[in-house]
C-alpha cells in the first residue's frame, strides 16, 4: 500500500512538472517574440530612413529618424510590425512634402503603404513593395504616369491614385491583377482608351474613373462583377453595354454615350451557307423519345418489374450513346466543312465576338469579312502609300492622330525658328497647341523610308504608343496622311545631356555628380523597361547622350524608343552625316557585322557612363590621337584609382566622392567589354546604380532636395561614401 502511495506522488509530481513545462513554453515563446521585435530588419529600416529623407524630415512623423533607430521597438507613428518586420505604414492626412525615395521595393513584408492626404510631388516610384495588398496615395500632387512596376504587384487588392495630377494614358499595368477589388484613378488627367488589361480585373467591384480625360468605349468592363462604377466627366462615347446599365451605383453623365443603352443583340444568327441548320440537341430527343413513349403505353401491363428495369435501363444507354454518336458525327462534318472550305472569305466559328477577339490577338495581316459591334475602332484601316492605298490589318493604336493642317499651324508652317534637332529620320520642331500645350514634332523625311518602311509606319506607331515609362519620352500622336509622316512627342524642356555636358555654360554646373548618377539611374531604368520588361524586347540601336533629355529637376527621359522599326538600313546608316556622332557610342560587333542586339544597348550605354564621369565627347578628333576615342582611351585606366582621378570631368571641380567614383567606373567597364555574353542585363546595372545610391543615402542630409542626392555645399561634395 505504501508502495502504491509513493508511486501516486511521484506521478502526481512527474503531472505538475509537465504542467510547468508547458505553461514556460508559450512564455518563453511570447518573450522571444518580444525580443526579435525589437531589432528591426536592416533592409526595411534602411528603406524607412530614405523615405523619411525624401518626406524631408516632416517633424509630423514622430519618432522617425533618419539614421538609427528601430521602428518596430520604437513604435515610429504610423509604423506596424509583425515581429522584425514592417508590414504597414499608415502616415495619411500629415500635410508633409517631399517625394517617396528610391528604396521602397526593400519593404517585401509591406501589405499596407498609405500616404494619402499629404502634399508629396514628383513620379510614382520605379520600384515599389512587391507584395502590397492596399496602396493608397490619393490627395497628393504625384505627377507623370502609372509607372509599369505596379505589374510587379499581383496580390494588389486596394489602389487608391484619386486627386493627383497623373497624365498620359493608363497603359497594361493591371494584366495580372485578378486580386483587385477596388480601383480609384478619379481626378486626375489621364487620356486614351481603357487598356483591354481591365478585362482581366475579375474581382473587380469597385471601379471609380470620373474626372478625367478618358475616351473611346465602356465595352472592356462589360463582362467585371462591378457594383459601383463612376465614369462621369471623361470623352466617353459609343453605346453604354446593357451590363453595365443594371449596376446598382453607376454614374455616366458628362460624356458623349449614344442614347444611353446599347441595342440588345440579335436573338439569332443563321450559319453561312452550306452549314446544317437542325439543332444536334433536339433531333435525336425528338426521334426517340415518341416511339419510347409508345413502348411504354402498349408493352408495360404484361411485364413484370424486374424486366421494366432492365429496359428502362437498356433503353437509356442506347439512347445516350447513339446521342453521343449524333454529335459527334455533327462536329465531324463541322470540321470537315470549315476545312473544306478556306477561300470564302469568313470564318466558321460559334459566335463573332470571339471571331474577333481572336482575329485582334493574332494581328494577321488577312481582312475579316466582319462588321464590328458599335463603339469598337475597327481594325482595318486604308494607308496611302507611294503606289495608291492599300489595306492591312494593325494593332490599336493609344496615340492622337493629328491632320497636317494641325501641325502645320502649331509648328509655323515648320519654320527654321522652331527647329530644336535634326537625326537621320529627320528634322524635330518645337510645337505650341491652340490649349498652351508645348509638344515635340518629329517631321520624317519620305527619302529616309523605304516603300516598305514606309508601310509599316502605323504598325511602329502602333507599338511604340504603348511604351509607358517615366524615364522614356512620350509618344504622344501621329499623323499619316498626304504622304505625310509626323511623330507628336511630349516636349521636355531643359535640352539634352549632350548640349548639357558639352556646351559650356551655366547649366552645366547644375551636373553635380550626384545628378550625374541619377542620370545614369533614370536611363538604365529605361532600358531595362525595353529589354526586360517589354514583349517582344524593343532594341533602341541609337543610344546617345543626345537622346536623352533632362526634364527642370534633371530627370532622364529617353528619345526615339521603338524608331529602329523605321530607321534606314546599315548601308545607308554608314553613309549618312547625321549618323556619324553615333559610331562612338557603336558596340565592335555592329561595326564588325551590322549586328545590333540589347547587349550592343548595353555597349552604348556604358559609353555614356563614360561621357558622366569624363564631361568627353565619344569621338573627338580635336584631341591627340590617342584620346580621340573615349573608350579605348578611357578603358584601360577604369581600375587605377590614380588614372581614374585624373579622367573625371574638370566641371565638377573635385566634388565627388571617391568611392562613389570607383563603383560607377567598375559599373561602365562591364559594359563596354568587348564580348557582348559577357556585358551585363541592364537589371543588373539598375541594382548596382541602386546600391551606389542606397550607400549614399544613409549619410545624413542637411539638403532640401533629398531625393536627388545632390548636395548644395562643397563639404557635402566631398564626403566619401562608403
Amino acid at each position: 500500500m505504501e508502495k502504491k502511495i509513493k508511486s501516486c506522488c511521484c506521478y502526481g509530481c512527474c503531472i505538475q512538472s509537465s504542467l510547468h513545462f508547458l505553461l514556460l513554453i508559450p512564455l518563453a515563446i511570447l518573450f522571444s517574440l518580444i525580443s526579435v521585435d525589437a531589432n528591426t530588419d536592416q533592409k526595411d529600416l534602411t528603406a524607412l530612413q530614405v523615405l523619411y529623407s525624401s518626406l524631408n524630415s516632416p517633424p509630423q512623423l514622430t519618432g522617425w529618424k533618419s539614421n538609427g533607430g528601430d521602428p518596430c521597438a520604437e513604435s515610429w507613428k504610423g509604423v506596424t510590425c509583425q515581429g522584425s518586420a514592417v508590414v504597414s505604414i499608415q502616415i495619411s492626412g500629415l500635410a508633409f512634402n517631399g517625394t517617396m525615395g528610391y528604396t521602397l521595393n526593400n519593404l517585401i513584408s509591406l501589405k499596407t503603404l498609405d500616404l494619402s492626404g499629404n502634399n508629396i510631388h514628383d513620379s510614382i516610384p520605379y520600384q515599389l513593395p512587391p507584395n502590397l495588398m492596399s496602396l493608397n496615395l490619393a490627395n497628393n500632387n504625384l505627377s507623370g504616369n502609372l509607372p509599369y512596376s505596379i505589374t510587379g504587384i499581383p496580390s494588389l487588392n486596394y489602389l487608391n491614385i484619386s486627386r493627383n495630377s497623373l497624365s498620359q494614358s493608363i497603359g497594361d499595368v493591371l494584366s495580372d491583377h485578378s486580386n483587385l477589388s477596388t480601383l480609384d484613378i478619379s481626378s486626375n488627367n489621364l487620356t486614351g482608351d481603357l487598356p483591354a488589361s481591365f478585362s482581366s480585373l475579375s474581382n473587380l467591384s469597385t471601379l471609380y474613373m470620373q474626372n478625367n480625360q478618358l475616351t473611346g468605349s465602356l465595352n472592356i468592363l462589360a463582362g467585371l462583377p462591378l457594383t459601383n462604377l463612376n465614369v462621369a466627366n471623361n470623352h466617353f462615347s459609343g453605346w453604354i453595354p446593357h451590363e453595365l446599365i443594371s449596376i446598382p451605383n453607376f454614374k455616366y453623365d458628362g460624356n458623349s454615350f449614344d442614347n444611353v443603352p446599347a441595342p440588345p443583340p440579335p436573338p439569332y444568327t443563321p450559319p453561312p451557307p452550306g452549314r446544317p441548320r437542325n439543332h444536334p440537341s433536339s433531333a435525336p430527343h425528338d426521334s426517340n423519345s415518341q416511339p419510347s413513349k409508345q413502348n411504354g403505353e402498349n408493352g408495360v401491363k404484361g411485364l413484370k418489374v424486374g424486366p421494366i428495369v432492365v429496359i428502362v435501363i437498356g433503353s437509356s444507354v442506347v439512347a445516350v450513346l447513339a446521342l453521343f454518336a449524333l454529335v459527334f458525327c455533327l462536329r465531324k462534318g463541322k470540321r470537315k466543312e470549315i476545312t473544306a472550305r478556306p477561300s470564302t472569305g469568313s470564318l466558321s466559328v460559334s459566335t463573332v465576338s470571339e471571331e474577333m477577339q481572336e482575329q485582334r490577338a493574332k494581328s494577321k495581316a488577312t481582312v475579316v469579312d466582319l462588321k464590328p459591334p458599335p463603339a469598337e475602332k475597327v481594325a482595318v484601316e486604308k494607308i496611302p502609300g507611294r503606289n495608291g492605298s492599300m489595306k492591312r490589318v494593325k494593332s490599336p493604336i493609344t496615340a492622337t492622330s493629328y491632320t497636317v493642317a494641325a501641325l502645320q499651324t502649331a509648328t509655323h508652317s515648320f519654320t527654321q525658328e522652331n527647329l530644336i534637332g535634326e537625326g537621320s529620320l529627320g528634322r524635330v520642331y518645337r510645337a505650341e497647341f491652340p490649349n498652351g500645350k508645348i509638344m515635340a514634332i518629329k517631321k520624317i523625311d519620305n527619302a529616309a523610308l523605304s516603300l516598305q518602311e514606309e508601310d509599316n509606319f502605323l504598325e511602329a506607331v502602333s507599338n511604340m504608343s504603348r511604351l509607358r515609362h517615366p524615364n522614356i519620352v512620350q509618344l504622344a500622336g501621329y499623323c499619316a496622311e498626304h504622304a505625310q509622316r509626323l511623330l507628336v512627342y511630349d516636349h521636355i524642356g531643359n535640352g539634352s545631356l549632350h548640349d548639357m555636358l558639352h556646351f559650356t555654360d551655366e547649366r552645366s554646373k547644375m551636373l553635380t555628380w550626384n545628378a550625374r548618377v541619377r542620370v545614369a539611374l533614370g536611363t538604365a531604368r529605361a532600358l531595362e523597361y525595353l529589354h526586360e520588361v517589354c514583349l517582344p524586347s524593343v532594341v533602341h540601336r541609337n543610344l546617345k547622350s543626345a537622346n536623352i533629355l533632362l526634364d527642370e529637376e534633371l530627370n532622364p527621359h529617353l528619345s526615339d524608343c521603338g524608331l529602329a522599326a523605321l530607321t534606314p538600313n546599315t548601308e545607308r546608316q554608314v553613309s549618312s552625316t547625321q549618323m556619324v556622332g553615333s559610331f562612338g557610342y557603336s558596340a565592335p560587333e555592329f561595326a564588325l557585322s551590322g549586328i545590333y542586339t540589347v547587349k550592343s544597348d548595353v555597349h552604348s550605354f556604358g559609353v555614356v557612363m563614360l561621357e558622366l564621369l569624363t564631361g568627353r565627347k565619344p569621338l573627338d578628333s580635336s584631341r591627340v590621337r590617342s584620346e580621340q576615342s573615349l573608350v579605348r582611351w578611357a578603358t584601360p585606366q577604369l581600375h587605377d584609382i590614380d588614372a581614374l582621378a585624373k579622367m573625371v570631368d574638370p566641371a565638377l571641380n573635385g566634388m565627388y566622392p571617391a568611392k562613389s567614383l570607383s563603383r560607377f567606373a567598375d559599373i561602365i567597364a562591364l559594359c563596354v567589354q568587348l564580348e557582348p555574353e559577357f556585358r551585363p542585363p541592364m537589371s543588373e546595372v539598375v541594382q548596382s546604380l541602386v546600391r551606389l545610391m542606397q550607400r549614399a543615402s544613409a549619410v545624413k542630409r542637411r539638403s532640401s532636395d533629398e531625393s536627388s542626392f545632390a548636395y548644395k555645399t562643397p563639404d557635402h561634395e566631398t564626403i566619401d561614401f562608403s
